[in-house]
């Protein structure tokens, strides 16, 4: 009714005069015209009362209709949350794709091809979709639910629309300060995306610190890897690092790592590593020096993560747990490094029920072991040992003991005096030449956080906070026998401590603290600082 009117109406705009037999009629004859204009004028009356009313049936037609689509949308949803609804999928449709695969895109859609009911679909489709977006290949992906042929009824098409990234080239550049320990890093990194079409990933990277420390590194990752479920990552890196102001000793490490398993929970990676550590002051103590030259490092680690937190930038309940073991000497050679290394970490958010309070409690421990013939009077290997110190938050730093706040980096433990070189120091006093950092094979630490919200509504809706904190920790000695004059009140005395209060300013790069550290415990060679100290932790 609708269309018909406007067609109607179409002559009567664009020739209101009449059409063109009228008008032939009206000029020809020169009697009636009058009659004629007053028929016409009533004519275009009743087709325009003629329009309004199908007008008005079309208006009440699509209120109707929009009424039973929402219906039957309201009865869709209603059966969805009460009971399964039962489906087939026919068909998988992939579009967009000139460069990815169709093998890697339809090895993500399994289980969206076995899905039985609507709901499973729904969550395939959801799960799917995450992946997708995880592979850095595409811009959008967009997944439509379609209905199956009319010959098979209670079956659905599944159509997935890609997009591809215009640029598969990207690069980064940036230099990052680091107040907390008065140096900077220059990090470049360039990454090349789907270069053969099976989504994976070449990056390569350069990391320059002010501290004279440098890492160049190159890898590939893949999603699938012979029909693996889990991504294959490989990465070769040659890492330079500097701790001759803590340790006096130079490393050097080119090595080879890969990543076997990685999922929400499980990872496993295999590394293979030439290391060497020098001593260009030649004034590192005995044990270092024990230490200097080359090593082999061939090791396999596994790590087990649960974390239940609600963020991991202010957690205010949940839980978090994570266990690493790593055991070193996988290759029969007399240069490998033999060792057994296990850490846990636990954390535990506590809700208050006032002004965003919250409670967080978390304690860590860590233990490395030589193994083979002679272990329990073979010194465990250097790089490998636990070091405590530095101004990162413990809330943010899940992983294993390494926080202290108030402490600088390898800030406590235990420590040997460095070789006095009397031709330098002319008679001074040899202790002016420093202590030697050398770790420990035993670590633990535990803190408590107390979190809440600021008075002021400005603060409150940036996210900035307070808090107020204590830490603990310690390291001691377990290789060449030392285990055996271990006693648990000597450890629990040998504890350092401190406690302070600060504000937290979050921002989507980092989480920054301004604190106030009091040292409450530390010993002769310990450095440790009361005062005002900033903490980043990168989000």
């Amino acid at each position: 009714m609708a269309l018909e009117g406007d067609q109607e109406e179409t002559p009567i705009s664009e020739n209101p005069n009449g059409d063109d037999e009228i008008g032939e009629g009206s000029h020809a004859d020169g009697v009636g015209g009058f009659e004629d204009e007053d028929e016409e004028e009533e004519e275009e009356e009743e087709e325009e009362e003629e329009e309004e009313e199908e007008e008005a049936g079309s208006g009440k037609s699509r209120e109707a209709r929009l009424a039973e689509e929402s219906s039957k949308l309201e009865s869709m949803f209603r059966r969805l949350a009460s009971e399964k609804v039962k489906l087939r999928v026919h068909d998988v449709l992939i579009r967009g794709n000139t460069k990815t695969k169709d093998s890697l895109i339809e090895a993500e859609l399994t289980a969206v091809k076995n899905a039985t009911t609507m709901q499973e679909l729904l969550k395939a489709s959801g799960i799917a979709n995450h992946r997708f977006h995880s592979f850095e290949i595409f811009d959008s992906v967009g997944i439509t639910l379609d209905s199956g042929p009319p010959e098979l009824p209670g079956t659905v098409n599944v159509i997935v629309d890609v997009v591809e990234t215009k640029n598969p080239l990207t690069g980064d550049l940036g230099i990052f300060t680091k107040p907390e320990a008065r140096t900077w890093s220059l990090e470049g990194s360039l990454k090349f995306k789907n270069l053969f079409g099976y989504g994976d990933l070449w990056d390569g990277s350069l990391v320059y610190g002010g501290d004279k420390s440098s890492e160049v590194s190159a890898g590939v990752s893949l999603p699938r890897f012979k029909g693996m479920v889990t991504p294959m990552v490989a990465r070769v890196s040659l890492l330079s690092q500097d701790w001759l102001k803590f340790s006096s000793y130079k490393e050097q490490t080119l090595g080879l790592n890969l990543g076997l398993i990685s999922t929400k929970r499980h990872d496993l990676t295999y590394n293979v590593a030439w290391r060497t550590l020098t001593d260009p002051s030649q004034m590192s103590s005995r044990a270092v020096r024990r230490q200097l030259g080359h090593g082999l490092l061939s090791s396999l680690k596994y790590t087990f993560r649960i974390d239940n937190r609600n963020s991991t930038l202010r957690p205010t309940q949940g839980y978090a747990f994570i266990s690493t073991s790593q055991i070193g000497g996988l290759v029969p050679d007399y240069r490998s490094l033999r060792f057994l290394r296990q850490e846990i970490d636990l954390r535990c958010a506590i809700p208050l029920g006032f002004y965003r309070t919250a409670l967080n409690l978390g304690v860590s421990g860590g233990v490395i072991f030589p193994w083979g013939n002679g272990a329990l009077g073979t010194p465990s290997s250097l790089p490998e040992r636990f070091f405590l110190g530095g101004n990162a938050s413990p809330v943010c730093t899940l992983g294993g003991p390494t926080t202290l706040l108030g402490f600088k980096s390898r800030g406590l433990g235990p420590s040997e005096p460095r070789r006095v070189m009397r031709e330098k120091y002319h008679g001074e006093n040899p202790e002016s030449s420093g202590m030697d950092v050398v770790g420990g094979d035993l670590a633990v630490t535990a803190f408590a956080d107390l979190s809440f919200d600021l008075p002021l509504k400005l603060f409150r809706d940036a996210g900035i906070h307070g808090h107020v904190f204590a830490c603990a920790g310690n390291l001691t000695k377990l290789s060449e026998n030392e285990f055996r004059k271990l006693s648990f009140q000597n450890f629990l005395d040998s504890f350092r401590s401190s406690a302070g209060f600060g504000i937290i300013l979050p921002t989507k790069l980092f989480r920054m603290e301004v604190n106030y550290c009091y040292i409450l415990k530390q010993f002769e060679h310990d450095r440790g600082r009361t005062g005002v100290q900033f903490c980043f932790s990168a989000t």
